[in-house]
């Protein structure tokens, strides 16, 4: 059975991140319950309250949002259910058919997306879906909140009566009205409404000249409001019509409430499960400003909080503009207690904080800001002793105090309690004082209950030494500026920089050599050798930091210089493609014109259909079958290829023209004289070739695969034929 107590939970300063979870309801009475809110009994009700609020935060991201649970309370219209003989206003019932249409779209939307919401389908799945209610109210109730005139055949007729009363009655005030005004006894403004009634605006000389009841008159008495005798015998009908109406009204509301009567508890219910969703929903919506996550529940005592943030702390900050720093800790069975020691002002006690409230909200089923690896168990007990409990009320100093904490601590203290001291053993003498704090550690130990404790005491860092399951911690402290880091690193003792930070703030060094001398040889030197180890490893954590960054750099850059590889590769290979397939047309193309140049010399039709279809069926034998699809992709394969060679091919033709340009400007070279043998290139080509034969300013040049006749003037020279 979990039970933890009201003063750990004030220490935690849980009640302000009830408040803050608070203002994300949308009700009062969910506000209410947040703030009454305490860590759940059970192992049970602590993992399905979880998975509750981890659904509904799941919710915000997907496109099948909760529907909004928002109602006006009950509690009013429940008790008034409960008193015989009572009836509900029509406002009243409005607010039923509301809440009972509430529940019943969240109920039937939950069972509907089972699949993404089973935990909150289940939680849900026990209200009763019913169309009763609403159907019945909105017999007798329109949109706009009035009776309907066909709520019983008695209230129509009284209406249709009093509808047509109204017409007579607004008939014979308009003949008085016209009749007066022809004599003249009325003034300017010739009608007005008093007490609801139209009334004549009589001149105050022909008040006697008018039958009818005075109702009032103007400020100055100059005009009598007069309701003409024409229309009070009328109006007195109306009247009773209107008070049967009124008494046929709250018969039919009577009648409405006995029917609503028996679903009192159903009201009850609806209105429990609207506030417990409004809960949820509001512990999501937090837990999504701290980017909280559920952390997995471990069923043994394993607890690992890895990159965890204070969630005040995190939320002040984050509103400053300012950096929070997040802490790793881990407990579990080989490392039970952490002795956490350092400088003041170095965030020991916030370190200490922030496991305990974590652990609280999350037995409060709430999420927490941590890694998404974070692991955690639950306990029965939180035990707390935090900041200066001085009570002035019960006569109790700081210490009488700590030492009633203690007293509790030993009596509830087992192993599955979660104890959280700060300054563990302050208050008193320090000798005297640390050694009652040893004591009662190792009890703690002994017992197997898991603890972090802040201190400044020696042999508390000697003990968590010496002891296997229990180890020493510090606040890493630059040791140049001696400003703090707000990182805990487990392994090794902090000093207290005492002498240093009294120096950095000024202290003579006079004072402070002096002090040094008071004190215990042996001391000073453990401090110092704290202190310097200390030092140490924050220089080897900056060296640790900087080459992992190094690392990281490196590796990024051999992953840019292998994706650059690869993209080089792949470009060579689609070169490699092109020039092969242009390769393979030009070797055609000489074919076709060496059978064009054959036929044209002898003419023969059938050896040149001959020889062609040789050749298509030479180069259909290589071709393999491909589907359209395959044969588009290829095609758009190639043309994107080709596009990027031809705006490569563009850019270098244009470099050469303007280096023709350049040329043309200077006296040209003289062009060697071309032998037969010697290896030329076209003027704009690539591909080299040796001279066959050399015939009228036109040589034959064969390329390996083919030969072509070109113009002299535009070879040129690669390497003459060497003579023998």
């Amino acid at each position: 059975m979990i039970n933890i107590h009201k003063k750990t939970l004030q220490d935690l300063e849980f009640p302000t991140v009830l408040e803050q979870v608070g203002e994300y309801a949308l009700t009062a009475l969910g506000n209410e319950a947040i703030l009454q809110s305490l860590p759940y009994k059970t192992q049970e009700e602590v993992l399905f309250s979880l998975a509750l609020t981890n659904e509904y935060l799941a919710s915000f991201d997907n496109d099948n949002r909760i529907p909004n649970h928002h109602f006006e309370p009950l509690t009013r219209e429940i008790k008034l259910l409960k008193i015989d003989n009572t009836f509900l206003e029509i406002h009243s019932f409005q607010k039923i058919a509301s809440v009972s249409e509430t529940c019943n779209t969240i109920v039937l939307f939950l069972k509907k997306f089972e699949e993404y919401y089973s935990n909150l389908n289940s939680f849900a799945s026990k209200i009763e879906v019913t169309k009763l209610l609403i159907k019945e109210i909105n017999i007798i109730i329109d949109r706009f909140g009035d009776i309907k005139n066909d709520a019983s055949p008695l209230l129509f007729e009284l209406r249709q009566r009093i509808n047509k009363l109204k017409g007579t009655i607004n008939q014979s005030f308009t003949t008085a009205l016209n009749h007066y005004a022809e004599l003249e006894y009325l003034d300017d403004i010739r009608e007005s409404v008093v007490e609801n009634k139209r009334v004549l605006a009589v001149k105050s000389m022909y008040r006697r000249k008018i039958k009818g009841a005075i109702l009032g008159g103007s400020k100055t008495g100059s005009i009598v409001f007069i309701e003409p005798q024409t229309t009070l015998q009328f109006t007195r009908e109306l009247n009773n019509l209107e008070y049967e109406e009124k008494e046929e009204i709250t018969r039919i509301l009577k009648e409405l409430t006995q029917f609503i009567r028996p679903f009192t508890s159903l009201l009850q219910e609806y209105q429990d499960f609207l506030i417990k969703i409004d809960v949820i929903s509001a512990k999501a919506k937090y837990a999504q400003s701290l980017q909280a996550v559920l952390p997995k529940i471990s069923t043994e005592r394993d607890l690992f909080l890895r990159d965890a943030y204070h969630p005040l702390l995190y939320l002040n900050n984050q509103r400053k503009g300012e950096k929070t720093f997040p802490q790793t800790i881990e407990l579990k069975q080989d490392n039970r207690i952490i002795v956490i020691s350092g400088p003041n002002a170095g965030g020991k006690s916030i370190t200490l904080k922030t496991v305990g409230l974590l652990q609280v909200m999350l037995q409060t089923g709430m999420l927490i800001p941590v890694h998404e690896r974070s692991r955690m168990c639950l306990f029965d007990r939180v035990l707390s002793d935090i900041g200066d409990n001085q009570s002035i009320e019960n006569h109790l100093s700081t210490y009488s105090y700590r030492l009633k904490q203690m007293n509790y601590f030993l009596k509830k203290c087992n192993k599955n309690t979660l104890f959280l001291i700060d300054e563990f053993g302050t208050g008193s003498d320090p000798e005297l004082g640390g050694a009652l704090a040893e004591t009662f550690l190792e009890v703690f130990y002994e017992r197997e209950a898991f603890g972090i404790i802040t201190t400044h005491y020696s042999n508390l860092k000697i003990l968590a030494n010496e002891l296997p399951y229990m180890q020493n911690a510090n606040m890493l402290f630059d040791e140049r500026s001696l400003q703090p880091m707000f990182k805990l690193v487990l392994g090794q003792a902090g000093s207290s920089f005492t002498f240093e930070v009294a120096q950095k703030n000024g202290i003579p060094y006079s004072l402070i050599n002096k002090a040094k001398k008071k004190i215990e040889r042996g001391k000073v030197r453990f401090d110092r050798t704290i202190a310097k180890l200390q030092k140490e490893r924050s220089k080897l954590e900056k060296t640790e930091r900087s080459l992992k960054q190094n690392e990281r750099k490196k590796q990024s850059e051999a992953d840019k210089l292998e994706e650059v590889n690869a993209r080089i590769q792949k470009k060579l290979e689609d070169y490699q493609e092109l020039y092969d397939s242009n390769q393979r047309l030009i070797y055609l193309g000489q074919k076709v014109n060496d059978l064009a140049e054959t036929y044209f010399e002898n003419k023969r039709k059938r050896d040149l259909m001959n020889e062609l279809f040789k050749l298509v069926q030479i180069e259909n034998s290589k071709r393999k079958r491909k589907s359209k699809k395959e044969k588009r992709v290829e095609k758009a394969k190639e043309q994107q290829v080709k596009q990027e060679a031809e705006k490569k091919v563009e850019v270098i033709r244009k470099k050469k023209k303007a280096e023709k340009k350049k040329a043309a400007l200077k006296p040209p070279k003289p062009k060697p004289k071309l032998k037969v043998g010697d290896r030329v290139r076209l003027e704009d080509g690539r591909a080299v070739g040796s001279i066959d034969k050399i015939e009228k300013n036109k040589a034959i040049v064969n390329y390996g695969l083919f030969t072509t006749n070109v113009s002299l003037d535009k070879l040129e020279l690669v390497e003459a034929v060497k003579l023998k």
